[in-house]
């Protein structure tokens, strides 16, 4: 495998969850484009791209040289389906992961839940639907904890039948609203299902379900998102996949270099700027410094490092355990085999070299 361009490159695409994500900040500040503008390559946002299929591979990765950050589902299928990729980085940044109830189900403890109706979201024009993926795991995580499994509680299905990538993404004052203008839908419908009284429970994460939680008043039966065993805190954002093309790899082995380059280097200006970086992480978002803080902590500038390490490896592969074992990937991942260090490892030579 050469680790030579065979010619330069015209396009990188990116693309991000939003969360946080030392990607995204490297993107915000314009180091990213700033670095590759040198090498004459352009560098594009595919969910902002005016065509489906190039926006679609936020989730299935087969837009050739792209660079993708942010939740580990989409990347685990893509992976899993056969698209040729490499993960070249991790990041674990903790967040909230709450199951709510209403104040008054009588609902405190995961054991209460048994026999309890557990709101879902069902995305049925989803290549993936991840959002139904990681409920369940929070929902099992919680169960466990307390001697109880999935089956003993009754599951019921909130049907979204838009899709993910209906429209581009829109850029308002320098944040991204994923998924644009909606005419009608939403993506909450488990909620609305809560606060209806047609379920019991539900899972939300993320800055949206600390905010959530006390717009409506909602109880937090459980947050595993802040329990000390690393597999129970294990989700769809625990650990963030950084993922490229595998022709971006063989072909531009020098610009998957630069990636991870400006990955680092965000992480090591979060940590040296805790307030700058809540508020691009809020940008991120779609929220507030305030909900950035209470979904990640007042640590979250220091929660953005992204490496290959074997916590990071093993709280991955438990999860694409999971994803199997629930039917939501089509074949297993052994995650070893997908990383390429060499990115990673020259990005991390040459700031050492740098220093």
């Amino acid at each position: 495998m050469s680790t030579e361009p065979s010619r330069p490159l015209d396009t990188l695409w990116y693309t991000r969850c939003p969360v946080p994500t030392a990607l995204g900040i490297a993107v915000q500040q314009g180091w990213l484009e700033e670095t590759l503008a040198a090498r004459g390559t352009a560098v594009k946002s595919l969910r902002e791209s005016d065509q489906r299929a190039v926006r679609e591979s936020h989730f299935d990765h087969t837009l050739q040289n792209s660079v993708r950050h942010g939740g580990n589902i989409p990347a685990l299928w893509a992976r899993a389906a056969g698209s040729a990729t490499r993960l070249i980085g991790l990041s674990w940044a903790d967040e909230t992961q709450r199951i709510l109830t209403l104040p008054t189900s009588g609902i405190r403890t995961p054991r209460d839940l048994k026999g309890r109706r557990f709101g879902l979201p069902r995305w049925t024009n989803a290549q993936i639907d991840f959002a139904r993926a990681q409920a369940i795991r929070g929902l099992e995580n919680a169960l466990r904890l307390d001697g109880l499994e999935v089956s003993d509680v009754e599951l019921v299905d909130f049907v979204i039948e838009q899709g993910q990538s209906d429209a581009p993404a829109e850029r308002v004052a320098g944040t991204n609203v994923f998924g644009g203008r909606r005419s009608s839908g939403g993506q909450a419908a488990e909620l609305v299902g809560l606060l209806r009284g047609e379920v019991d429970a539900i899972f939300l994460k993320g800055a949206i379900a600390a905010q959530l939680a006390q717009l409506f008043g909602l109880h937090t039966v459980i947050d595993t998102g802040v329990h000390p065993e690393p597999l129970v805190r294990s989700n769809n954002g625990t650990p963030r996949a950084l993922t490229v093309d595998s022709h971006l790899v063989e072909q531009h082995f020098d610009v998957a270099v630069d990636i991870v380059d400006q990955v680092l280097r965000a992480q090591e200006w979060a940590r040296a700027n805790p307030d700058d970086t809540r508020r691009f992480l809020a940008r991120e978002s779609n929220t507030s410094e305030y909900w950035v803080t209470a979904a990640y902590g007042q640590d979250a500038h220091q929660r953005l490092d992204t490496s290959l390490s074997e916590a990071n490896i093993a709280g991955l592969q438990d999860f694409a355990d999971f994803l199997l074992r629930w039917e939501f990937l089509p074949a297993a991942v052994d995650v070893r085999s997908w990383i390429d260090a060499r990115p990673f490892d020259a990005a991390l030579a040459r700031r050492l070299r740098a220093a």
